[in-house]
């Protein structure tokens, strides 16, 4: 009879226990009063931003490259250096070239006294001329008077007329050799302007970010020797969607958090139109209001951009919740118990977000929802100290 006994005690011990422990549940879930932070529903203002991803970019990146094929004899510079506008940064080998130019102003001196010839030659033209105009007028004279006859006057004719030929011819020698001389001056020039390419100066003040040359290094035009920028020009190519595009206007303040974690001050500078078909992105320049300490073109960085200030009913962004459909809502407290209330929300900074829709001002908020559910019962947070 005990052991019966006991058999039949056992079960009835479990049920009890069962009881127990789903009546304490019930009572810790809908009985007990719950202390959490309870808030009330009212106007409020809140900063909108369009937060986006951004790369460092140079608005004047400069890049230096050869314009004649030789070998870099000299690098002055290296990555990171400051420069200064007509600084010397690069020198090519030059031997050749300056042996041609030394051709060209042998060339020039001897046409020079080829000038000179050709010049003295009009001058001795000019005096047969003279000459032979002289004598030709004392010949019409004196054959008026029967002192000379026809035959001597038709010489001085012809030996006017010849006199007449060298001197045109004299002229036309001394104008060729002028063209020569100015021909010739035109290469001196050019060989002057390719010499200077082997000279390659600094065309801004700026930073070399970039060093593609080294000693000894056959380079052909076109190839790049040194890259740098300007860091006064530096801005910040962002990206941001076309849903948004609206809100952003030129001249909007803007704040920008490098990788590095280094914040800075910068405005909304311009705004492309071309969007990516892709993405449905387009590129919106932020000017920043100094350059960063240290910095890498195409670094990363994050944008935002204050777009002004909008009003509604605002509350905690950890008081949004969601109901067992997946409602977007909030839980306010009615007779001390939490009931959810679903509900539309606007802008949001991260912090606090607008209720557009399925609130009013006054209405009693549970301000951290994480753990409460509705039909809970709730009270008021103590304060910190009391």
């Amino acid at each position: 009879m005990p052991v019966k006994r006991s058999k039949l005690l056992a079960p009835a011990l479990v049920a009890g226990l069962v009881l127990v422990l789903v009546a304490g549940a019930a009572y810790w879930r809908f009985g007990r009063a719950v202390a959490v932070p309870i808030i009330e529903a009212a106007q409020g203002t809140l900063a909108q931003r369009v937060v986006g991803p951004g790369t460092l970019q140079a608005r004047v990146p400069v890049t230096l490259a050869a314009r004649i094929t030789a070998t870099v004899r000299q690098v002055s510079v290296d990555i990171g250096d400051e420069v200064k506008r007509g600084q010397p940064l690069v020198l090519l080998d030059d031997r050749d070239l300056v042996a041609k130019r030394g051709v060209v102003g042998g060339q020039q001196t001897a046409l020079a006294r080829n000038v000179d010839a050709a010049k003295a030659g009009v001058a001795k033209a000019q005096a047969d001329l003279d000459l032979a105009r002289n004598k030709q007028q004392r010949d019409t004279e004196l054959l008026r008077s029967g002192f000379v006859s026809q035959a001597v006057l038709d010489g001085a004719d012809a030996a006017l007329r010849a006199a007449q030929a060298n001197l045109d011819n004299a002229r036309a020698a001394h104008a060729a050799r002028q063209a020569d001389a100015s021909a010739l001056q035109h290469e001196a020039r050019y060989a002057d302007t390719v010499l200077s390419f082997t000279r390659i100066a600094a065309p801004m003040d700026g930073v070399i970010i970039a060093r593609q040359a080294e000693v000894g290094t056959t380079v052909v035009p076109g190839s790049t020797l040194l890259r740098m920028v300007d860091p006064a020009t530096l801005w910040v190519a962002m990206s941001v969607d076309e849903s948004v595009l609206a809100r952003v206007q030129v001249g909007q303040a803007a704040s920008i958090r490098m990788r590095s974690g280094e914040l800075l001050p910068g405005k909304v500078a311009r705004i492309t139109h071309q969007s990516d078909a892709a993405t449905r992105e387009l590129e919106v320049n932020i000017a920043l209001d100094k350059p960063p300490a240290r910095f890498a073109i195409d670094q990363e960085a994050q944008v935002s951009v204050d777009t002004g200030a909008v009003a509604g009913i605002a509350v905690p962004v950890t008081a949004l919740t969601r109901d067992r459909e997946g409602r977007q809502g909030v839980l306010i407290v009615v007779d001390a118990r939490a009931e959810f209330r679903p509900v539309q929300t606007g802008a949001s900074d991260g912090h606090q977000a607008l209720v557009t829709q399925g609130l009013a001002a006054g209405e009693r908020v549970v301000a951290a929802a994480d753990g409460v559910r509705a039909g809970m019962r709730v009270r008021p947070q103590a304060a910190a100290g009391r």
